[in-house]
């Protein structure tokens, strides 16, 4: 088979992202009414800011707008992690990050599978926040054995869809009749089944020992528990959410509002109450499970090393002072405070390095003649309305974030205490695979735009 004839990575990934969208969009009829009440929130903010939607334009950004989706799993073995790897790898999803969430009392570590280069994103950026369960976290000996018992006796892949990844692994991609297949196959590891694997005794038991450990380990897969859209104003979705009867949750997790957002905010509805059945039921089903939610993410600028270390350092100065983070009364009023000694700026951020940018030439800059230009760097090419320094967006995940969603939806009184236990090359292993640097990422496409406008500005630098 020729190359000619295979997809691309970026349909298939465009083509699942879809269908499991319309495949969620049955299991939790809400998550319809979330995905109007964001686009009618974006059609209103592009209307009433045409900067942003010139800045989108240029940036390709406002055509993935509309599709963005990240969704999240939770995983229980090693295998399960790496095959996992294997799947989106057909996808053109690799492992970006490496979140420790242990810190925040749910035992599980994360990495984020997603597009890496900003041609593959601009097509689909399409993105699954992947955990795997750290069975090491549970203290009780015999339940752990008993949990890793149940996880290695399941099969989370249909054989067929396994049977594709080796194929386009050995062949270089797939023809787009096996791309439907791989989709249609695929999608059914991210199912929703109302059969649990165990008893109701044992499902009690895990339970006790960690909501999430219980809906990872009862279930013949990792059903997808949350499909996020974007939206451009997170504190208008927040305020319309009630009103659209969807129970928000209290507070937005992320930095504080802000003219100019940064890295990650997030929001969500309350988890469903799904009914389940064990497998020892003797009639109608007999119990109830809270996982499954919705979610609603606001993406700001990806930070540099320096401003990603005054992020943390702010963020830390507001969750320490009484002990209870985002459930103190006054955490958004601090919230604000504190990050008061970030700059809201576009130019402070691009000035102090505190951001990530991509540079492009404008008509002027292609314009200009030599004497205007000569000797000219980058900062004062763009000064001068020569070159565009448009923010790059933050693809990727908050470990904060993460747990405090992860926390809210899991019956709102999951406060476990883990030592803070990164173990990222335990992770890796497992995975098969390095995870990626997303600041690296990040450094690398800026650099690949002002290589660009160095074809046309012999002043600026390259490395």
């Amino acid at each position: 088979m020729s190359n000619q004839s295979f997809v691309s990575s970026d349909e298939i990934r465009s083509r699942f992202s879809k269908a499991m969208s319309d495949m969620y969009r049955q299991e939790v009829p809400q998550y319809g009414t979330l995905l109007d009440l964001v686009a009618d929130i974006n059609k209103d903010v592009l209307a009433a800011q045409p900067e942003l939607k010139a800045q989108l334009e240029r940036s390709g950004e406002i055509s993935r707008l509309g599709v963005e989706r990240h969704g999240a799993i939770r995983l229980g073995t090693a295998q399960e992690l790496s095959n996992i790897r294997r799947v989106f790898g057909v996808m053109g999803m690799s492992a970006v990050g490496y979140y420790d969430l242990s810190v925040a009392g749910v035992p599980v570590h994360s990495t984020a599978f997603r597009p890496v280069h900003e041609t593959q994103l601009t097509a689909n950026p399409f993105r699954v926040f992947t955990s795997l369960l750290r069975l090491e976290l549970i203290e009780d000996e015999a339940l752990r054995a008993r949990a890793a018992d149940i996880l290695a006796r399941r099969e989370i892949f249909t054989a067929r869809t396994l049977a594709l990844v080796a194929q386009a692994e050995q062949d270089g991609g797939l023809s787009s009749a096996d791309a439907d297949e791989f989709v249609s196959e695929a999608l059914n590891t991210f199912r929703w089944h109302a059969q649990a694997t165990v008893t109701a005794q044992t499902y009690r038991d895990l339970l006790n020992a960690h909501r999430l450990v219980a809906d990872v380990v009862c279930f013949h897969g990792p059903h997808i528990n949350h499909l996020t859209p974007r939206t451009l104003s997170i504190d208008d979705a927040q305020v319309e959410m009630p009103r659209r009867g969807i129970s928000a949750k209290d507070v937005i997790e992320g930095p504080p509002r802000r003219q100019h957002p940064i890295l990650l905010r997030q929001t969500s509805f309350k988890a469903l109450e799904e009914a389940i059945a064990f497998t020892d039921d003797t009639g109608a089903t007999s119990g109830t499970h809270t996982a499954r939610f919705g979610e609603i993410e606001q993406r700001g600028v990806a930070l540099t090393a320096k401003g990603r270390a005054l992020y943390d350092e702010l963020l830390a100065s507001v969750r320490s002072i009484d002990g209870q983070g985002s459930a103190s009364a006054s955490y958004g009023d601090r919230l604000a405070q504190a990050f008061e000694a970030f700059p809201d700026d576009l130019d402070a951020m691009r000035e102090q390095a505190l951001a990530f940018f991509k540079y492009s030439v404008t008509q002027a800059g292609a314009a200009a003649d030599a004497s205007q230009t000569d000797g000219l760097s980058l900062s004062a090419l763009v000064d001068a309305g020569f070159v565009k320094a448009d923010p790059i967006v933050y693809e990727d995940f908050l470990p904060v974030s993460a747990a405090g969603i992860f926390q809210s939806n899991l019956g709102g009184t999951e406060q476990r205490s883990y030592s803070a236990n990164a173990a990222k090359s335990r992770f890796e292993a497992d995975l098969g695979a390095s995870v990626q640097d997303e600041i690296a990422l990040y450094a690398a496409t800026q650099q690949r735009s002002i290589d660009e406008v160095a074809k046309t500005f012999a002043s600026v630098a390259t490395v």
